[in-house]
């Protein structure tokens, strides 16, 4: 399998490394330990001579030629990690040909994948247009609102499509490394993890922070603010909208848009993430803590923590993610 990683100016350095690491571990495990010859031909490419990474280090790049047409196409994300960051950057020349690129090997049929920030190139490509994706979930609201065709799920880690994959926040580069050895060979793949120490995981959602969501916005945080407040009782749409000086309709929709969900769903984050600190930090058996965060009764805080997180109460209070 031949993969192409597309560099650009200002990448993230950890993104690049830990994707050229999986797959030289990848391969070298599968000379020495399964008998096999290398399973991926790994280039690094570029639509500029010279490269340079977020932190100024120079990355040698081979140029994309018109006869290049690897298996799959890496892009590893820019270290651009804020709004303010991230849309001059998208602006920049070397990027918009680096789009163009992207569509270019898709007509020819290249499978490509992102990981975090690179996912925006994806998007500005347009080929996850009415697909299902993922992208870092610090940069959601973002995503949601300059790509609104994008199916985006930023709870899940990992995406796979008819066009290719998407993946998580910054280490999710690391997860898409080991989905693509897994392709090639799930025993493989299950070795490389337990060199690298790699678990698998399935879901950003235990990384989620609601309050730095609720910066995207105005009226969602103020929402959150009254949100955080009044978590020991039950949820009034109503009640809400009339905090905030608002119409149930306008708060309902500027959930979807930001954060691409209802006002209940963002309510029920706040008490997952307020019942998870207080397993970490307090004495308080389930029971007690279900009350604090709104719950008659510790069994329905316990389901709703499996469903969220993927963990139980005993890896919470044992501090896992």
């Amino acid at each position: 399998m031949h993969i192409a990683i597309l560099a650009l100016d200002g990448l993230f350095d950890t993104g690049l490394a830990v994707t050229l690491d999986t797959l030289r571990a990848a391969n070298g495990l599968a000379a020495r330990t399964m008998g096999g010859s290398p399973r991926f031909d790994v280039s690094t490419v570029g639509v500029r001579k010279r490269v340079r990474s977020g932190h100024g280090f120079a990355i040698p790049v081979e140029p994309v030629t018109p006869d290049l047409k690897p298996d799959w196409v890496i892009v590893p994300a820019l270290a651009a990690t804020t709004p303010e960051l991230l849309l001059p950057a998208l602006e920049r020349a070397d990027v918009k040909d680096a789009v163009r690129q992207l569509q270019k090997w898709r007509a020819q049929g290249v499978s490509i994948g992102a990981s975090c920030i690179g996912t925006f190139l994806l998007a500005e490509a347009g080929l996850l247009d009415h697909r299902q994706a993922t992208s870092t979930w610090s940069l959601a609201p973002l995503f949601r609102q300059r790509y609104p065709h994008v199916l985006l799920d930023e709870s899940r880690m990992l995406v796979p499509t008819d066009i290719g994959v998407t993946a998580g926040a910054a280490m999710g580069h690391l997860d898409l490394a080991l989905w693509l050895v897994r392709k090639s060979s799930p025993e493989l793949a299950a070795l490389v993890s337990r060199f690298l120490l790699a678990d698998i995981r399935t879901s950003q959602a235990p990384y989620i922070i609601p309050n730095h969501l609720a910066q995207a916005d105005p009226l969602i945080q103020r929402f959150e603010r009254w949100a955080r407040d009044h978590l020991k009782e039950g949820f009034s749409l109503q009640h809400a909208a009339n905090a905030l000086a608002t119409s149930t309709r306008s708060l309902q929709r500027r959930c979807q848009e930001v954060l691409g969900k209802s006002p209940l769903a963002y309510f029920q984050d706040l008490r997952v993430e307020r019942a998870q600190s207080l397993l970490h930090g307090s004495g308080l058996d389930l029971g007690a803590i279900a009350a604090e965060v709104g719950y008659e009764d510790g069994a329905t805080l316990r389901t709703l923590l499996r469903q969220r997180l993927g963990r139980g109460v005993r890896d919470l209070r044992a501090g896992l993610r």
